[in-house]
């Protein structure tokens, strides 16, 4: 799939900064990392703040290119695969174990903001996860899972406290978690970026990294331009493939979702939203979205194996976002965009390597900004200190995804889920 280059809110609100220069000639470096999304990013700089120093970073576009740069901006613990299923396949002690990477590595996103100063729209005011059905029993179950397994608590939103902060008939009771917030993820993502240069990482953009092989006892990546030497490896491209190692590459499906963004609605917003907290709803092909500091409504939704054109993101969402809200009938919609999200298919990240040195961080899901911190966190701590915490997602490995037929089986379970989710509101009304 291509990625569309339509510019996103996002890119055109991003904070300016000097471009970092295409990679020209022959360089060495102890580890080299190809993608300069959140993964790569918290990789590299994870390995600075431990001394690790002499990286290089390679970005075929700009830092923050793809889906990192593009999603929801929600910050918040967890994976794509759910809670209980985690706990199904490992047991109480290693789910909790993962589980609790993703916590820490929340705590860990709000202060890398504060210590290095990145102006990225955080909103530290939490997550709100609304119930699209008028059965409670899925919040009450996840409630209780997440508190007795994990130790983690959300507090219960009655249907009226919801709907004083969510102005919608739509939803029904809710769960509130206070300890996730919500950001700019492109300006995060050059605030990173910034973090990491500032302490020596060597970051290159608009570098295509087009062939990976042993050179002696080192790697060799060899570039549009030039080529690094080192003696690790990281590939963190998501859904951007590189084509560098087949089995990591096809071990995932790149899969587009859409967002969008209203013109500034001013009070037309608080009609609708008496929160800054986050919202997501209950479905499986659920909704998302978060008021703006300018006074926008950033939306997001569906999924797809299609990369759709801004005019058809537009419109997809225009019809969601009224179901929710049709005060917002007539809003005009400034911004309209895609991103290719990585997926395996156990739903968990790929975190994994050692191997003379080669070590990979992918299919994140969709829930990619806590994880990623992890992962960049598990990596850096492996190369520099021997560290083997990345084990822990040896159950998830690089399983083949099978394109193009993993492509037509993820859209088939996807509508699977949509048709059900459609089922339940309609016997309920």
């Amino acid at each position: 799939m291509k990625q569309s280059p339509a510019s996103s809110y996002y890119r055109a609100t991003a904070k300016a900064y000097e471009p970092y220069a295409a990679l020209r000639g022959r360089a060495e470096a102890k580890v080299v990392i190809v993608g300069g999304g959140f993964a790569g990013l918290h990789t590299a700089l994870a390995l600075a703040e431990r001394g690790v120093r002499d990286v290089v970073l390679l970005e075929r576009e700009q830092v923050g290119f793809g889906a990192s740069g593009r999603n929801g901006g929600f910050v918040f613990a967890g994976y794509s695969l759910g809670e209980q299923s985690l706990l199904d396949q490992l047991g109480e002690e290693r789910a909790r174990a993962l589980f609790g990477l993703t916590t820490a590595a929340v705590e860990r996103i709000r202060a890398q903001v504060l210590r290095y100063g990145i102006d990225c729209d955080l909103v530290d005011d939490g997550v709100l996860w609304a119930n699209w059905f008028r059965d409670p029993a899925v919040l009450r179950a996840r409630q209780a899972l997440l508190e007795k397994h994990y130790g983690v608590q959300w507090e219960w939103v009655p249907q009226q406290a919801l709907r004083e902060r969510v102005h919608s008939a739509r939803y029904f009771d809710g769960l509130y978690e206070r300890h996730a917030f919500h950001l700019h993820p492109l300006n995060f993502a050059v605030g990173l970026a910034a973090a990491a240069a500032g302490q020596g990482v060597r970051i290159h953009e608009n570098t295509d990294a087009w062939r990976l092989r042993r050179d002696g006892l080192r790697w060799r990546v060899e570039t549009d331009q030039g080529a690094v030497l080192a003696e690790h490896v990281v590939l963190a491209c998501g859904g951007y493939l590189a084509g560098l190692r087949r089995s990591i590459d096809r071990a995932i499906l790149p899969i587009a979702t859409y967002v969008m963004t209203t013109e500034p609605l001013g009070e037309r917003l608080r009609e609708c939203l008496d929160t800054r907290a986050a919202v997501y709803d209950t479905r499986f092909a659920f909704d998302y979205y978060r008021p703006l500091p300018d006074t926008r409504l950033l939306w997001g939704g569906r999924i797809s194996i299609r990369n759709r054109s801004p005019q058809a993101v537009r419109r997809l969402l225009t019809h969601d976002m009224l179901r929710v809200f049709p005060a917002l009938k007539g809003a005009r919609v400034d911004f309209a965009w895609s991103g290719l999200m990585s997926y395996a298919r156990h739903q968990m990240p790929q975190i994994g390597g050692g191997e003379e040195g080669l070590w990979w961080a992918q299919a994140f899901g969709g829930h990619g900004l806590a994880p990623t911190c992890a992962a960049g966190e598990l990596l850096a701590a492996a190369i520099a200190e021997r560290d083997e915490r990345w084990k822990l997602f040896a159950n998830y490995g690089l399983a083949h995804a099978h394109r193009p037929a993993g492509y037509l089986a993820a859209q088939a379970s996807y509508w699977w889920h949509q048709g059900r989710d459609w089922f339940k509101t309609r016997l309920e009304a």
